[in-house]
This record gives C-alpha cells, sequence and structure tokens, in this order.
C-alpha cells in the first residue's frame, strides 16, 4: 500500500544513495531539514509537484516512490558528468492500483490513463488539467476535483462518493456503469456528455450545464435537476424521486423511461417538441408550461 511511511522510505534510501544530508537535500527543495525529517519517518507526506522534483533530483523516475517499485532495486545515481534525469528519463509513470488517502495532488497534468484501479480517499485534485482521463474499477471516495478539467474523459465500473465536483468540465465524457452517489456537481458542464447504465443517486446539480446530455439504462434517484436542458436524451432511465425545479427544458428526448409518472415538474418551462415527449411517456404535466 502506497503511503506516507513507504514515501519516506524512499525518500531516505535515494537520498542516502546520493551521498545527500537531510539539510542539502532540503536545500535543493527550498524547504527545512526538519520537514526532509518528517517525510522520511512518514508523519507527512510531499505533495505529487514536490515528488516530481524529488525524483529530479535524486535521479529516479516516479514509479520508484510505489511499493510496486521493488525496495531490492536501487535506485539510479547520477554522477555530474551524466547526463541529467530529466534527459536519462522519460518520466513514464503509472499510479494504477494503488491506495491514496490524505494525498494532494492540485494542479496534476497529463494523468490520462494512469491511475485505474485504484482507491483515493480524501485526497486534492484541485485545478488539475485530467482532460482525456481514463478510469476504470476505481474507488473514489470524498475527494476534492473543484474547478478541474474532465473534458473527454471515461471513468468506467467505478464508484464515485461524496467527491467535490463543484465547477468541473465533463465536456464530451462517457460515465459508464458507475455508481455516483453523494457527489456534488454544483456548476458542473456537463455538454456532450454520455451517461450509460450509471447509477445516480442522491447528488447535488445547481447551475449544472445540461447541453446534448445524454443518459440511457440510468437509474436517476433522489435528484433535483434544474436549469436548461438543451438537445438532451434520456431513454430506457428508471426515475426514484426525481423532480425538475425551475427548469427550462429544450429539444429535449424522452422515451421508454421506467416510473416515469413518479417525476415531479415544478416551474418548468418547455418547448413543444419536448412537451409532446413528456406526454407520451405519460408524465404528470403539471408544473410544465409551454414555452412562448
Amino acid at each position: 500500500m502506497l503511503n506516507a511511511k513507504t514515501i519516506g522510505q524512499k525518500i531516505a534510501e535515494a537520498r542516502k544513495k546520493r551521498n545527500l544530508s537531510q539539510a542539502d537535500l532540503a536545500r535543493q527543495v527550498s524547504i527545512s531539514p526538519q520537514a526532509v525529517g518528517k517525510w522520511e519517518r512518514g508523519e507527512s507526506m510531499p505533495d505529487i509537484s514536490t515528488l516530481h522534483h524529488l525524483a529530479e533530483i535524486l535521479g529516479v523516475d516516479l514509479n520508484y516512490f510505489s511499493d510496486r517499485f521493488p525496495s531490492d532495486t536501487p535506485a539510479p545515481v547520477f554522477s555530474e558528468t551524466t547526463e541529467t534525469p530529466k534527459k536519462r528519463f522519460d518520466w513514464h509513470w503509472d499510479m494504477s492500483e494503488g491506495n491514496w488517502a490524505d494525498a494532494d495532488f492540485s494542479g496534476l497534468k497529463n494523468l490520462k490513463e494512469k491511475f485505474s484501479s485504484s482507491n483515493m480517499k480524501n485526497c486534492q485534485f484541485r485545478h488539475s488539467d485530467l482532460s482525456g482521463l481514463i478510469l476504470g474499477k476505481n474507488n473514489i471516495e470524498r475527494c476534492d476535483f473543484t474547478a478541474s478539467d474532465l473534458r473527454n474523459s471515461k471513468i468506467q465500473s467505478s464508484n464515485l462518493l461524496h467527491n467535490q465536483f463543484n465547477q468541473c468540465s465533463f465536456i464530451d465524457a462517457a460515465l459508464v456503469k458507475d455508481n455516483i452517489e453523494k457527489c456534488d456537481f454544483s456548476e458542473a458542464d456537463f455538454s456532450g456528455t454520455e451517461f450509460q447504465e450509471v447509477n445516480f443517486e442522491q447528488n447535488i446539480l445547481h447551475e449544472v450545464v445540461w447541453k446534448f446530455t445524454k443518459f440511457t439504462r440510468t437509474n436517476l434517484s433522489q435528484i433535483v435537476f434544474s436549469g436548461t436542458f438543451d438537445d438532451c436524451h434520456f431513454e430506457h432511465c428508471s426515475f426514484y424521486g426525481v423532480t425538475f425545479e425551475n427548469a427550462t427544458i429544450r429539444n429535449t428526448f424522452f422515451k421508454y423511461n421506467d416510473r416515469f409518472k413518479k417525476v415531479r415538474f415544478v416551474n418548468c418551462s418547455v418547448d413543444s417538441i419536448t412537451y409532446a415527449f413528456l406526454k407520451n411517456n405519460e408524465a404528470n404535466l403539471e408544473g410544465v408550461r409551454l414555452l412562448g
């Protein structure tokens, strides 16, 4: 399991192989020797940007800090005449199949497919560029992705619970066979996003952008939808305790949905084509008015 103690041991091992004191390393990282001591004792852990910097200074690949890197494999050591670590390595690193807790990955970039099959709890990903991210079989709980870019990402067969996705971009993302519960998506942008066979339950959806968003075979439970829906699609979905409130819904397709009679509409405005789809789905049209 990857944790502060594991990383601390790896830092100490590589530091000694470079013949650096804690004070020497501290000067190069621009922190105090006491902070280095805390890292090496496992009392605290460097954030991801500092870990990148440490890898450069110590002449190791970032994967060296993972518990999947054999402990008996010596860390590469560079002399003054050898190439710098940046030239020696292409910095291919993979954080998949790890267990991460209380780590700060804020500002992370170019994660792509390198975090699959991981457990993450209480981690920070604020203001990160996670575009093109591929996640599969992840368990992500109580993490903060505020203002991160997840456009064109694919999240599949994962469990997302109690996470913060405020102001995140999910433009053209695909969410497939996920369990997504009790997350905060306030001010998120789901333009072009596809939900396929997702359990989407008790999530907060204040001021969300819904445009060309598609829900297919998705369970929608204890959700309040508001704001504007343009060119959206709901097909073969199940609705439990769902309310559309203060919503404007245009050119939006509803077909073959289960329990749709139970959906509540409160102060909603729809265009004529959407009204026809709602009526065909036997929706309760109290609280719905046609746009002029």
